[in-house]
């Protein structure tokens, strides 16, 4: 695949260069299916946030180690956490990057993304080691392999995976990240998929599609 960035109407796009007829793909925080989230996706309370460990009067620290399109972290800092954000991906992050200086912008959400969101472009192993404050816990989604042309990969998460390397080290990553949550480490998994690097955690919270894998830190 072919992918190139390109600024449009304020807001940079993802282009790719083999089907110039597909719609630039942006990072928006503020309308769409993001700000659906924002607005609704937790009132009953999201499977993310009870796995974080956020409740009413303690909105824990958080790294996102495995950012992506940043619509996990963004959910979580709207809700009153912390979260800064890890993307080793120059593409992602340079999307990343422009979707939170638009929201930085924006009169409603503004200061809360401003507060509550942040973002570092760079490998999760060394970017851990420098994190602007100690997170409580640290959140990783690693790619894992689709089943090819399988009609339940979302385009956003296909793009991904095109412009993304895969996760090799993400068995390492959980290692490191269990040596540095105070609190615990979340691994959002399919729900089917293998405990990462064969640890088995304290407790998991399903969803349909999902599973989130607690592991308490210390581990004994």
């Amino acid at each position: 695949m072919n992918y190139s960035l390109e600024m449009n109407n304020g807001q940079l796009g993802l282009i790719d260069q083999d089907n110039l007829e597909m719609t630039p793909i942006v990072i928006d925080f503020i309308s769409g299916k993001t700000a659906y989230r924002r607005k609704y996706g937790h009132a009953g309370g999201e499977a993310s946030s009870k796995a974080v460990g956020s409740k009413k009067g303690h909105r824990p620290n958080i790294v996102d180690a495995t950012a992506g399109w940043g619509r996990d972290a963004f959910v979580l800092a709207t809700l009153g956490c912390r979260v800064h954000m890890i993307e080793r991906s120059e593409l992602m992050a340079k999307l990343l990057e422009d979707g939170l200086r638009r929201a930085e912008q924006d009169e409603k959400i503004g200061k809360l993304m401003k507060d509550n969101l942040s973002l570092s472009f760079g490998e999760s192993q060394q970017e851990l080691l420098h994190t602007p404050f100690e997170p409580e816990v640290i959140y990783l989604d690693p790619m894992f392999p689709h089943k090819e042309k399988s009609a339940l990969v979302k385009k956003d998460m296909q793009i991904l995976q095109d412009i993304a390397e895969q996760d090799t080290d993400a068995d390492a990553l959980l290692h490191l990240a269990l040596t540095i949550a105070t609190n615990r480490v979340v691994v959002k998994r399919p729900s089917t998929a293998d405990f990462l690097a064969e640890i088995k955690p304290q407790t998991s919270i399903k969803t349909k599609k999902h599973r989130f894998d607690i592991y308490l830190t210390p581990q004994p």
